[in-house]
Formats: structure tokens, C-alpha cells, sequence
């Protein structure tokens, strides 16, 4: 009764052997009865009354071993009937289950059905032969005989029970392979469904795109791409399998998906290289202007402040008038790029000649920041001397609070601070005061004390 969940259904090892001995056999007569009965019933009792049949009927002990042999026969048969359901039900859960899942405990399942199967035939095997060993219509059957196979009927029947509970209880083992494996194949058709869909969205988006006068060939490149793909999405699970084909239908489905979006906002998109390309021209043309403006800042620098102030910034003009110009060399390459529609390489250009403009913005903006802070620090150093004092006592106070004596890890870095503001007001006397060296200092020490009161604020919150 069993065959490898791969092959198709063939007739079980019972039909197999009826089919040997050269007849229908008993075996098919019985099963088909318990179908026919109601209508047998029905057209062989108005016979039996009107006298019809050929049988010689006996009376006595024989006759009553006969109907209980008869009954056993027939029990046996439902049984046998219902071993052979439940096989077959079981066989095409077996399959659901391969068709999906190829782990350790779907292939172990499948060897514990070959095993059951095995079972089953032994006791396909000892009913058949059972039923023909016995020839219950037979004319004069002895008693002895009668008793002999109601015994071996009954012992048949029994053993075909017990394999129909081993195979139930197997049945019920399955059902979290089987829950899962139905749950992939229902995910299956709209999976596929989808994946179709998305191409044909992204197909229509692209032809919507060209249809306002954009190329975009390599949108166009990466959907062809997807077409083998398809291709074996088309050829169905049955050729290669349900995950294989659930991953695949995912997959057209996200870059399909990615394709049709790039394909809508392409209109956008280059609506807003445009605009930077007008944005960033303008901007270099502005930072031009003021590139010129450095070097009259420089000149006084270099007059009223000593060397040490000013000396990093000597290259600003050169570095300026340089950047400027690779920029407007990458801003000629993005607007070619733009009219040849290569949206990536013109969008890498912009990128490139936004961070040079950023560079030299900040290089021209430094020179008068320097200028402009030296030029307050040398009128009145007090304002920045009185800033950073303060910071430095908040921070004091800070760290005593709710305290008879601060905490070494507060107290160091802010008596280390005092000490090296003082320092730098030191600096501030002589002919020609390092004024940058004092800004620079007096910040260093601002950024310090700042570094100890988030320490101490993070020390309280955690309950330290």
C-alpha cells in the first residue's frame, strides 16, 4: 500500500496481490459491498422472499458460524476500507509538505510514512490472506472451518485497527509541517500575482516617463534585467519548487516595485537638478566675488596683529580662487550629464561641487571672523577674561553643591582651568600679545569646564 511521496499514486500492495491471483477476489467484493449495501438490500429482498437463489442453506451450528464469520469478514473489510483512506489522505498531506519544505523534520517524515507503509502492507497482508483462505459462500461449510476464519478475520482486523491508530497518531505529529507547508502555498498564487503586477506598474510608469521626453534607460536596463526571472516565475513551482518560487516573486516584486517609484519621481528628480544647478552657479559666482574680499583682510591682519595670528590663514586665497574653479568644472560636467539624462552621475557632480563651495565659504568666512574677534579682544580683553570666569565659577558651584568638599574628578579639571586661563591672560602682556593664542586658550577652557558640568549632571542623574 505504499509508494514514494515523489511518484504518483499507483494502486496499493493489496489491490496488487488481487491482481495476482487472476480475479476480483474477495477483497473487492467485500470493499465494494459496504458501498453497494443500502442498494443490494434493496433489490435481493424481494428475491429472497419470492424464493430466488442457488444457495443450499443448512440450519443449526454451521449456519450460525457462517454469519459470524460473515460479520467478521465484514468488519474487517471497514477496516481495511478505512486504513486504505486514511493512507491515502495521509500520502497527499506527505506531498504538501515535500512540495515546500526540505528540512530535517519534513525528510523525516517522509522516512516514518515509508515505514508506516511498510506496516500497512503486513497488515493489508495478513487480512488478504485471510479473506483468501476462506471461501465463505461455499456450500456446506463446516463449522470448524467457519470458526476458523472468524478467528483469523477478527486477529486481521484487530492489526489493521492498531495500524489505523499508529497512523493517526502520525497524522496528528504532522499537522505543524502541514500547517506550515499550506500556509506557503497559499501565500503562493498572490505572491506570483503581485510580482506580475509590479512589473506591469513599473512597464507603465516607464512608458509614462518617455512619454514626457525622459529616456530613463537605466531604469529601462534594470527591469530588462528581471526578465529571466520571470521567465522561470512562469514556469510555476512545480519546476522549481514552492520556496524557491515564493523567494523569486518577492524579489521582481521589490525591484520591480523600486523601478516603478525611480520611474514617478524621475520628473521630479530632474526638476531638482535643475535647480541646483541654477543654485550652486549662482553661489560660486558669489563666493568669486568674495574670495577677492580676503585678501584686503589679510593685508590687515598682517599690519596690526603678530605673525602667529594670522599665518594659518596666508593660503586662504589661493585655496579659495581653486576651489571656485573645480567647482564650476564640475557644475559644466553635471550640467552635461543632466542633458545626456545620466541622473546618478549629474547628481554626483552637484554633490561634489556643493562640499567644495562649503569648503570655501568657510575658508573666506574665517578670515573676517579672525579679523573681526582679534579686533575686539585687542579693545577690551576683559569680556572674554570675564566670560570664561564665569564659566569657571558656575561650574565651582556646580560641583559643591550638596557638598562638604567636591569630588576629585570635578575639582581637577576645573583648578587645572584656573590656572590656565591665568595663563593666558599672562600672554596678553608685551609689546605685540598673542591675541589668537589667548581666544583659542579661553575657549579650550570653556569647552573643559563644560565637559566637567555634563559629568557632574550625568554623575546626579544616575545617583552616584
Amino acid at each position: 500500500m505504499t509508494a514514494t511521496p515523489s511518484q504518483p499514486y499507483t494502486p496499493y500492495t493489496s489491490y496488487a496481490r488481487i491482481g495476482r491471483v487472476g480475479r476480483l477476489g474477495r477483497v473487492g467484493r467485500d470493499v465494494l459491498t459496504l458501498v453497494a449495501l443500502p442498494l443490494l438490500a434493496a433489490v435481493a429482498l424481494p428475491a429472497a422472499f419470492a424464493g430466488g437463489g442457488t444457495r443450499r442453506w443448512f440450519g443449526g451450528r454451521s449456519e450460525s458460524q457462517r454469519a459470524e464469520a460473515q460479520a467478521a469478514k465484514d468488519a474487517a473489510a471497514a477496516a481495511f476500507y478505512e486504513l486504505d483512506t486514511a493512507q491515502r489522505d495521509l500520502r497527499i498531506s506527505i506531498e504538501t509538505i515535500t512540495a515546500v519544505d526540505d528540512s530535517p523534520a519534513a525528510r523525516r517524515a517522509v522516512s516514518d510514512f515509508e515505514a508506516l507503509g511498510r506496516r500497512i502492507d503486513e497488515a493489508s497482508s495478513q487480512y488478504i490472506n485471510a479473506v483468501d483462505a476462506h471461501d465463505l459462500d461455499r456450500d456446506e461449510l463446516e463449522a470448524s472451518v467457519a470458526a476458523r476464519a472468524r478467528t483469523e478475520l477478527t486477529a486481521a482486523k484487530d492489526e489493521l485497527g492498531r495500524v489505523k491508530g499508529e497512523l493517526d497518531r502520525f497524522s496528528r505529529g504532522l499537522e505543524p509541517l502541514l500547517g506550515k507547508a499550506e500556509t506557503q502555498l497559499a501565500r503562493l498564487a498572490p505572491a506570483v500575482e503581485r510580482a506580475r503586477q509590479a512589473l506591469l506598474a513599473a512597464s507603465n510608469a516607464l512608458d509614462a516617463v518617455r512619454g514626457s521626453g525622459l529616456r530613463a534607460d537605466d531604469l529601462a536596463a534594470r527591469l530588462a534585467a528581471l526578465g529571466p526571472e520571470l521567465t522561470k516565475l512562469n514556469q510555476g513551482a512545480g519546476q522549481h519548487g514552492v520556496p524557491e518560487t515564493l523567494e523569486r516573486a518577492e524579489k521582481i516584486q521589490r525591484e520591480a516595485g523600486a523601478v516603478g517609484a525611480e520611474a514617478e519621481r524621475l520628473p521630479e528628480r530632474a526638476a531638482e537638478i535643475d535647480h541646483r544647478l541654477v543654485s550652486l552657479r549662482t553661489r560660486a559666482q558669489a563666493l568669486t566675488t568674495r574670495s577677492g574680499q580676503v585678501e584686503p583682510v589679510l593685508s590687515e591682519l598682517r599690519r596690526r596683529f603678530s605673525a602667529a595670528c594670522w599665518q594659518d590663514l596666508q593660503h586662504v586665497p589661493e585655496q579659495a580662487e581653486e576651489n571656485v574653479r573645480q567647482a564650476e568644472l564640475k557644475l559644466k560636467e553635471a550640467q552635461a550629464a543632466r542633458d545626456e539624462q545620466r541622473w546618478p552621475d549629474a547628481a554626483s557632480r552637484l554633490s561634489t561641487v556643493r562640499a567644495l563651495l562649503n569648503n570655501t565659504d568657510e575658508a573666506v568666512s574665517a578670515a573676517g571672523d579672525r579679523l573681526r574677534r582679534l579686533n575686539a579682544v585687542a579693545k577690551d580683553p576683559q569680556v572674554e577674561i570675564d566670560r570664561t570666569r564665569f564659566a569657571i565659577r558656575d561650574a565651582q558651584r556646580l560641583a559643591m553643591a550638596g557638598r562638604s568638599t567636591p569630588d576629585p574628578r570635578h575639582a581637577r579639571p576645573l583648578d587645572d582651568s584656573v590656572a590656565r586661563l591665568e595663563r593666558a591672560i599672562a600672554t596678553l602682556e608685551g609689546r605685540h600679545p598673542d591675541y589668537w593664542h589667548f581666544l583659542t586658550e579661553t575657549e579650550a577652557v570653556r569647552q573643559t569646564v563644560g565637559r566637567v558640568v555634563s559629568q557632574i549632571r550625568e554623575d546626579r542623574g544616575a545617583g552616584a
